[in-house]
């Protein structure tokens, strides 16, 4: 448990990964969502519409590029450092569940002050969506966690192919998933079900759609510790 808190703090050595640039984005997106809040409430958007931005995608984004990066980086100085792949794992997964843990908290209590404000004083939301918080500041909480830690796990799975087998067989990877979801849209279009799909997602509400994005990413974190047993730094 030791090594893997050894870990953690060498993951936390560069701070900028995991805490500082994930702060500018967010801090980034809010700023020029407000802007544009601002300029739509001028430009005569009546008051008693409310405004939503998608900028609050940029930050949980990231957290993709964080992942591949907490690989390529430190895998290598992990492994010359005599540390285990599974404590190079265990670690660094610590690391980016409390790094998510603290993104979900800054959701939240952004999602808090915009319903105490009336959303900026302009009726725009950056952090908090209707659907998501009905079922309660928990759960969106939890659904940002999951969220985050599920970009990190793509990243992270995408860096440990390419460690493991090179440029060719992740590009392959991803055109088959791509592949497979384009093959999926397909059929339920030619089985006429996407309002079987859609109502299904609604039925499910926040806290079913937050238990899935949760299980897909114990799903990617199951597939990704195999492969990475087999790395090459």
């Amino acid at each position: 448990m030791n090594r893997t808190f050894n870990v953690a703090r060498m993951q936390l050595v560069n701070k900028q990964t995991f805490v500082w640039v994930p702060a500018l984005v967010l801090g980034g997106a809010l700023v020029i969502n407000l802007a544009v809040y601002a300029i739509l409430r001028s430009s005569g958007v009546p008051d008693d519409t409310p405004m939503y931005g998608g900028g609050a995608q940029a930050p949980l984004w990231y957290f993709a590029v964080i992942g591949a990066q907490a690989l390529t980086f430190t895998f290598p100085f992990s492994q010359a450092m005599s540390v285990s792949r599974r404590e190079f794992f265990a670690g660094t997964l610590l690391v980016a569940l409390a790094t998510s843990a603290a993104m979900a908290i800054v959701f939240v209590l952004g999602g808090l002050i915009e319903d105490a404000t009336g959303g900026w004083g302009m009726n725009g939301y950056f952090f908090r969506l209707d659907w998501l918080w009905a079922a309660g500041p928990l759960v969106a909480g939890l659904f940002y966690l999951g969220l985050s830690m599920l970009f990190f796990l793509v990243g992270f799975a995408g860096a440990t192919v390419y460690k493991r087998f090179g440029t060719a067989v992740l590009t392959i990877v991803s055109l088959g998933i791509v592949a497979l979801g384009v093959a999926a849209m397909w059929l339920i279009g030619s089985l006429d079900a996407w309002e079987v799909v859609f109502t299904r997602i609604a039925d499910a509400g926040p806290t079913g759609l937050t238990a899935g994005v949760i299980a897909l990413s114990a799903l990617l974190a199951a597939v990704s510790f195999p492969v990475l047993r087999r790395a090459t730094p």
